[in-house]
C-alpha cells in the first residue's frame, strides 16, 4: 500500500478527459490513497469534489505563492467540506516572485491561522526563502510537510527538531546531485512521505513524460535502495507517518 500525499490528479487543467483513467491505474499500481492538492480556489474546488466522489482520495484545499497576489477568498468556505484533511500547498516562493513577497506573506499568515482554527495539518511550498520562512513559522507552530524537498542538512534539521515531515518525490529519482542523494539516504525513513506533485517531476526512468500518482512507487523503492531497506518497509513506513500526518481513516 502506498500514499501519494502530493498530486494534482483533480486538476482539469493537467489532466482534463484521462482524470479516471489516471486514476484507475493508479489504484491498479498498489496507491490506495492520493491526496489532491489545490493551488488556488478554482483548484481547490476541483479537488474538494474530486474527493467526494472518489474512494481513497482526500483533498488539501489553499493559495499557492504564485497566486498569492490574488488572495484567499473562499479557501476558509472548504474546510468544513468532506474528506478535507490539510490546507496547501501555501508557503513563500522567492525564486520566481510570482506574487510581490508581502502579498505571499500575508496569505501564508492567513492560511496558517486557518490551519490553527481547524486542526488541520499544511503542506508547505518553500523555494529560496527559509530566512524569512522559519519565524513565520514559529509564530504559529502548526503540523506539517515540507512538499518536494530539495534544500539543505541544516533546513533538514530545522524541519525535523520543529516536528515537520519531509516530502520526498521523483526529483529524487534523477537528480545527480552526489550531495543531494546523500540527503535523501539519511532522512529518516519515519519523518519522509512520498509523493509524486503529478503531472510535474515525472521520476526516472519515465522523464519526458507526464507524471501520475502511480508513479509513487517509484520513488519509494529509490528509498528502499538509498537506505538498503525492503521496499515493504518503505511502504509501511511512510504510509503509518502519512496517516498520522492527515489524519487518515485505517489507522
Amino acid at each position: 500500500m502506498f500514499i501519494d500525499t502530493h498530486c494534482h490528479l483533480h486538476d482539469t487543467e493537467f489532466f482534463g478527459d484521462e482524470r479516471e483513467r489516471v486514476y484507475a491505474e493508479a489504484v491498479a499500481a498498489g496507491v490506495a490513497v492520493m491526496i489532491c492538492v489545490g493551488t488556488d480556489l478554482r483548484s481547490s474546488r476541483q479537488a474538494v469534489d474530486w474527493a467526494a466522489a472518489h474512494q481513497g482520495c482526500y483533498a488539501v484545499v489553499g493559495v499557492h505563492p504564485h497566486e498569492a497576489k490574488d488572495g484567499i477568498a473562499g479557501i476558509a468556505e472548504l474546510l468544513g467540506q468532506p474528506k478535507v484533511v490539510g490546507i496547501g500547498e501555501i508557503g513563500l516562493d522567492y525564486y520566481y516572485d510570482h506574487s510581490p513577497r508581502r502579498s505571499q506573506i500575508d496569505a501564508l499568515e492567513a492560511q496558517l491561522q486557518l490551519a490553527i482554527d481547524h486542526d488541520l495539518p499544511v503542506s508547505f511550498h518553500v523555494r529560496e526563502a527559509y530566512a524569512d520562512f522559519w519565524p513565520i513559522y514559529d509564530n504559529f507552530r502548526v503540523r506539517g510537510v515540507l512538499h518536494s524537498f530539495t534544500d539543505s542538512r541544516a533546513t533538514m534539521q530545522a524541519a525535523l527538531e520543529r516536528g515537520l515531515v519531509i516530502g520526498i518525490n521523483g526529483i529524487s529519482t534523477f537528480t545527480k546531485d552526489s550531495a543531494q542523494q546523500g540527503l535523501y539516504r539519511d532522512i529518516p525513513l519515519d519523518t519522509i512521505v512520498l509523493e509524486t506533485d503529478a503531472p510535474y517531476l515525472t521520476p526516472a526512468p519515465y522523464r519526458g513524460k507526464i507524471n501520475v500518482p502511480a508513479y509513487v512507487r517509484i520513488v519509494a523503492e529509490h528509498q528502499a535502495r538509498l537506505k538498503e531497506v525492503d521496499i515493504d518497509d518503505v511502504a509501511a513506513t511512510t504510509t503509518h507517518t502519512a496517516k498520522v500526518l492527515f489524519g487518515l481513516p485505517g489507522l
